[in-house]
């Protein structure tokens, strides 16, 4: 199991969460604790009424069932005149004694489940969609190096035990509470020294339970981080299922999912190990107790107060005792439920918080001025920028200047940093983002520059209308699974269906469109699996085109599709491009040498900028990529 940071990237948010459950009930559970109260309530009514059937029938069998025995029926907390005083009169009191018991604890029961499943859902409602709200405000570089589904599993099954301690634990908890106190009032009530054999054993249980408690909670976490580890398995095979396919390696595929698989089996049996021994311990020592009751009840009532004992005990108080002894001991049979519940959710809590915690790398500042009527001036003014860990720049000292208006095409060969300085103006990354503490790293000594937009720091604009005005297309053109029209509508919900067929249109999509059986309400599928690549881009590029930014991005974004689309396409881009500011990553040159400026970029450096033709006519790098790709240079590698 991984243990240090760099192969469990959320360790070291998790070890700072103090006491989980307490930060539950109070920043979730207090806001709803009408609904804890009344489940408190109402369980503490329904258990409270169960005890009452014994202590009427032990009281009846010595006043009711024996001769002369009338003045003997009492009970506790009744008031000695609204007892009947003759035994026919009490016989009947105490069956309607019974009858409203149990009429009461089924009430209460039916208010105690609808209250704390409402509680116990309610507050994990809130937990799941705050966790994706607070998972959503991060930025890119936090999914960076986060694995999927290890995020699915905490917004999944770590949120499924959290609520699974609410509902079940909470009300086993007070069971517990009520049933061993109220019977030992009860025992006390009867027979002060009788109960004393039957409650000789609690302190041993508790004892029990509190090793068992330190022995079992770090199983507990290595269960859950488990679990994570198999649901990242699994998403990745089923993710990548054309690859492997492809590749034909689904047996070593199911070599990875075994061996994660093995490892959630053997978190899970060394807490079932434990848990055998507690369990069958525990109920041997509750049984132990009843026993004991049994035992000295039995032969005080043959023989007269055995040992030190003294006084007397009737065959009703016994049977009083027998009964509320077996009750006793099924709660406390139960401890080791509770404890699991406890313990589970408590790893789960440091999980859901952990990730709660998550610093974002990218933040807003509090006066930060929303960017309205933008011109599309952008300006990146000696950016040098390395991703989070990394020990060297990815982009070195880039400076570019972007008229409003003006086409600007990034080249470079793979691993330039073309993107990254792209993605850097709509700050998913910061060239000096605050890093989260305990996590200093080389790249915060060389981040530096600065990124505008009309004069304003991007760094000083709020994020939501920095990125409204820009149009991002890239070479992942992710669809969600839903229908054509939703995801080119997807950021424009307010548009109707005929500006979504122009956006269509003007992205070359609308014939492949109109050809499906359903036109545009067919359903994609999940990442858009139903279509092929040239159809998602060219979605993707509908979708820009309906949100009418004024500073375009495109990156690659005719990377998916056949030479004719892309020519139809590329025509609808530099349509859509005249009157506002566009940034374009192409690898086929092509694309892009009509643009107004070409910067050419080379391990994270600028190295050339001009138009296409004065950078042929200057022979130097630009040159040569382009004289690859058009053939004139006979071997392609010396282009490197």
């Amino acid at each position: 199991m991984a243990s240090d940071d760099d192969e469990n990237p959320f360790e070291a948010y998790r070890v700072d969460v103090d006491r989980p459950l307490a930060r539950l009930f109070r920043e979730y559970g207090v806001p709803r604790w009408p609904w804890l109260l009344a489940g408190i309530l109402s369980n503490f009514v329904s258990r409270a009424a169960l005890l009452l059937p014994p202590v009427v029938l032990g009281t009846a069998i010595d006043a009711v069932f024996s001769p002369d025995g009338a003045s003997r029926y009492n009970l506790p907390l009744v008031p000695a005149g609204m007892i009947p005083t003759t035994q026919v009169e009490q016989f009947w009191f105490s069956v309607w004694l019974i009858v409203g018991a149990f009429v009461v604890g089924t009430a209460a029961r039916w208010v105690w489940g609808v209250t704390m499943n409402t509680f116990a859902h309610g507050v994990m409602h809130a937990v799941r969609t705050d966790t994706y709200s607070a998972m959503q405000d991060l930025d890119m570089t936090f999914f960076d190096d986060k694995e999927t589904g290890e995020v699915m599993s905490i917004l999944n099954n770590d949120a499924s035990n959290l609520e699974t301690f609410l509902d079940d634990a909470l009300s086993e908890v007070l069971r517990l509470v009520v049933m061993v106190l109220g019977i030992a009032g009860i025992l006390f009530f009867y027979n002060a020294q009788l109960a004393a054999v039957t409650l000789v054993f609690v302190p041993l249980m508790g004892a029990f339970t509190l090793w068992f408690m330190r022995k079992a909670e770090p199983r507990y976490a290595r269960v859950r981080e488990a679990v994570g580890d198999l649901n990242t398995r699994l998403e990745n095979g089923l993710a990548g299922i054309q690859l492997v396919k492809t590749t034909g390696t689904e047996a070593h595929e199911t070599d990875r999912v075994r061996g994660a698989s093995r490892e959630l089996y053997d978190a899970n049996m060394s807490i079932l190990t434990l848990s055998y021994f507690y369990r069958p311990g525990m109920s041997f020592l509750a049984g132990l107790s009843f026993a004991a009751t049994f035992l000295v009840g039995g032969l005080w009532i043959f023989q007269g107060p055995p040992g030190p004992l003294t006084g007397t005990l009737s065959v009703g108080e016994f049977v009083i005792f027998v009964f509320m002894t077996q009750r006793f001991v099924q709660p406390l049979s139960q401890v080791s439920n509770i404890v699991d519940w406890y313990e589970n959710a408590k790893a789960s809590g440091k999980r859901v918080f952990g990730l709660m915690d998550v610093p974002p790398h990218v933040t807003e500042r509090e006066d930060a001025i929303e960017l309205a009527d933008v011109d599309g001036h952008v300006r990146y003014d000696d950016v040098t920028f390395a991703y989070d860990g990394a020990d060297e720049p990815v982009l070195d000292g880039v400076s570019i200047d972007a008229d409003p208006g003006e086409t600007v095409a990034l080249v470079g060969s793979t691993g330039a940093g073309k993107s990254t300085t792209l993605k850097l103006l709509m700050r998913l990354y910061d060239v000096d983002g605050p890093r989260p503490s305990a996590r200093q790293t080389q790249s915060d000594d060389v981040n530096g520059g600065a990124v505008t937009v009309d004069g304003h720091d991007v760094r000083d604009v709020t994020l939501a209308s920095l990125r409204e005005h820009v149009g991002y297309v890239g070479q992942d053109s992710f669809l969600f699974d839903g229908t054509i029209a939703e995801n080119v509508r997807y950021g424009r919900f307010d548009a109707d269906r005929d500006a979504v067929e122009r956006a269509a249109r003007l992205a070359e999509a609308h014939d492949f469109i109109a050809d499906l059986p359903e036109g545009y309400d067919t359903r994609v599928g999940e990442r858009g699996v139903k279509l092929s690549g040239g159809q998602r881009q060219r979605l993707a590029i509908a979708r820009v085109v309906l949100q009418d930014p004024p500073i375009l991005v495109l990156d690659e974004a005719t990377s998916d599709v056949d030479t004719e689309t892309e020519l139809r396409i590329q025509r609808s881009l530099d349509e859509l491009a005249a009157d506002r500011t566009t940034f374009a990553i192409a690898h086929r040159l092509s694309t892009v040498k009509d643009a107004d400026r070409i910067v050419v970029l080379e391990d994270g450096a600028v190295v050339e900028r001009g138009s296409h033709d004065e950078l042929l006519a200057a022979d130097g790098r630009y040159a040569t990529l382009w004289n690859v790709q058009t053939g004139e240079l006979d071997d392609p590698d010396d282009a490197y």
